[in-house]
């Protein structure tokens, strides 16, 4: 019997010549990766074990990136914790304020993940790397502070669900509005603990951000782990970003999937999710047949939307303009170095002349913490991820998941809208 790419990597990773779902192995580690909310615990645990060291001083890493910088006592208590356990025991690749940044941007762009790798992190959204043609998934503390003692994590190895992309996306769609498209069609659950295989033509049609930030919300659907194919696009990223040789994996022609669906990209709509799921969805076209759905703050950036690529699309259509007098816009580059770039582009200016606030780097917002905390009442279209009760402050408060290029538009006419109907 044949094996996905998930599969692949994961018997090369246990020793073993083949896998098959539902089979429980014990993986090698390439990678943890904790952040500052998620590290504490596990730290404790690992203490707990009378571990005095890791496996792999190199192969750890820990992101501050929640609530840092420190928005309170708590949160400066929990980073203090990192910084001293990374400190003993010499990190290597330990990142705090001032050269951290949202943790699922900063690893591929540091170049810690590479093709073929296996990856867990104590955070949800570690599925971001098989954008990369890696197996990455999150974990719970507790599994963090496993794989920090001894590099080795147990899994159920995952069915699989194979999306064929074919076509290629029109100007002002991305990757945002295409698994936004495939969550609305699957459900929240349409994935449960599978892996979200992307192959087809159609990766051509699709930059390593939008793959990103469509790897990154494959737990939207439930599934264990997205990957996509690697092809040139990948391998030149790769390249660029990190010293390691990647590792290839392919699907067996024989590959057993669950589903297989076919998804023209050419037929890709702008798509916002609704509250309070990220599965329900709406296309513009239905939302213009709705009464106007006025809102009062925009978030462009995350580890969904926080890129180069992502605030280049909101700034092209924020230029000259100005934002809603009613609309709050936060701008927040997910990483350092996004933030140079995005400044000498001139891109930081547009904001701030539309009327915008420039963050640092900061998961903030996103999870309700801070940097953008929505009153009672209260609508946001956000870049984000999840817009569950209560995800971004008050459970009485709505999020509308979007596009960076729909975030745009809606924070200049104050109201859900298309980037057509301001350019």
């Amino acid at each position: 019997m044949g094996m996905t790419m998930t599969q692949k990597i994961l018997a090369a990773h246990a020793g073993l010549d083949s896998v098959e779902a539902g089979q429980l192995i014990l993986v090698n580690l390439d990678l943890v990766l904790g952040n500052d909310i998620t590290s504490p615990v596990a730290i404790k645990a690992f203490q707990n074990m009378g571990k005095k060291e890791v496996f792999d001083k190199q192969k750890v890493t820990m992101v501050m990136d929640h609530f840092a910088p420190n928005k309170d006592i708590k949160a400066a208590q929990q980073c203090m914790m990192c910084r001293d356990f990374c400190d003993i025991q010499d990190i290597t690749n330990f990142y705090d304020v001032g050269e951290m940044g949202i943790e699922h941007a900063l690893l591929p762009e540091k170049g810690l993940v590479v093709s073929g790798d296996a990856v867990i992190g104590a955070d949800s959204h570690t599925c971001t790397y098989g954008a990369l043609g890696a197996f990455s998934t999150g974990v719970g503390s507790t599994d963090m502070a496993c794989g920090m003692a001894i590099g080795k994590a147990w899994f159920k190895v995952p069915s699989a669900i194979k999306f064929v992309l074919k076509g290629k996306l029109h100007p002002y769609i991305s990757g945002k509005d295409v698994i936004l498209h495939i969550i609305g069609m699957i459900g929240v659950d349409g994935a449960l603990y599978k892996s979200m295989e992307f192959v087809g033509d159609g990766l051509a049609s699709l930059s390593m951000a939008d793959r990103l930030c469509m790897a990154n919300m494959a737990i939207e659907a439930g599934a264990k782990n997205g990957i996509f194919a690697v092809d040139e696009i990948t391998k030149a990223y790769v390249k660029e970003h990190s010293n390691r040789e990647p590792v290839v994996y392919e699907a067996d022609a024989d590959a057993v999937y669950e589903k297989v669906y076919e998804i023209d990209l050419s037929e890709i709509q702008h798509t916002v999710a609704f509250p309070h799921l990220p599965e329900n969805t709406h296309t513009m076209e239905e939302i213009r047949n709705m009464d106007e759905i006025k809102i009062q703050q925009v978030v462009i950036g995350s580890c969904t939307n926080g890129r180069l690529e992502d605030l280049k699309a909101a700034a092209e259509i924020m230029q000259g303009k100005k934002i809603a007098k009613h609309v709050r816009c936060i701008v927040i580059p997910a990483t350092q170095k996004i933030y140079l770039e995005a400044m000498e582009a001139g891109y930081l200016k547009t904001f701030i002349e539309c009327g915008a606030v420039v963050s640092t780097p900061t998961c903030g917002p996103c999870l309700g913490g801070y940097m953008g905390i929505l009153a009672e009442n209260e609508r946001a279209v956000a870049t984000t991820n999840r817009n569950f009760i209560g995800r971004m402050g008050h459970v009485d408060s709505e999020i509308y998941l979007a596009s960076p290029e729909v975030a745009a538009a809606s924070a200049i006419t104050g109201k859900i809208s298309a980037p057509e109907e301001v350019l």
